[in-house]
């Protein structure tokens, strides 16, 4: 359950600042301003943020994707991919990386029509493998040397149940 002082809300180009600040706190991967503004212009819906007393303290970048789902049957469809997701560490293990790809996915199926989400996590990231495992995904495979350290990564993939 969420804490009541945390609110979810779509990204606004306001939060730009923020939300790299939370993005270079909290991971290694960074991403320069026109990234994530170019992915709020084209998937407003699935770039939300997590604030606390107007404080931004978490968000969820996501975009759609169109790809063959299933080879056998070749079938082409529309799927989530989950880019970034980061908590600042102090309010952590407080439901809201929980809530924020909850509320991306749920926006994914229904306002997008996506079939399925995936992302990539670092096979060393226990934490953020459990979250996703708790919402459902599966790791797929694995992608040898995906991050520029070397590390390798899962990919994790959910099927999204359409509204």
């Amino acid at each position: 359950m969420l804490d009541s002082r945390i609110k979810l809300r779509k990204f606004e180009p306001k939060d730009l600042e923020r939300v790299m600040y939370i993005n270079q706190t909290c991971l290694p991967e960074n991403y320069p301003s026109y990234f994530f503004i170019d992915h709020f212009r084209r998937f407003p819906e699935i770039f939300l943020v997590a604030e606390e007393d107007g404080i931004v303290v978490g968000y969820v970048m996501c975009r759609i994707e169109t790809s063959l789902l299933d080879f056998k049957r070749f079938t082409i469809g529309k799927r989530g991919h989950t880019i970034s997701i980061a908590v600042l560490p102090q309010y952590r293990r407080r439901g809201i990386g929980y809530a924020l790809v909850s509320e991306a996915l749920k926006a994914m199926s229904k306002i997008y029509g996506a079939k399925e989400c995936y992302l990539e996590v670092r096979v060393s990231n226990t934490p953020a493998i459990n979250l996703y495992k708790k919402l459902g995904f599966e790791i797929k495979k694995i992608i040898r040397g995906y991050y520029a350290d070397g590390e390798d990564a899962y990919m994790m993939v959910k099927k999204l149940e359409n509204s």
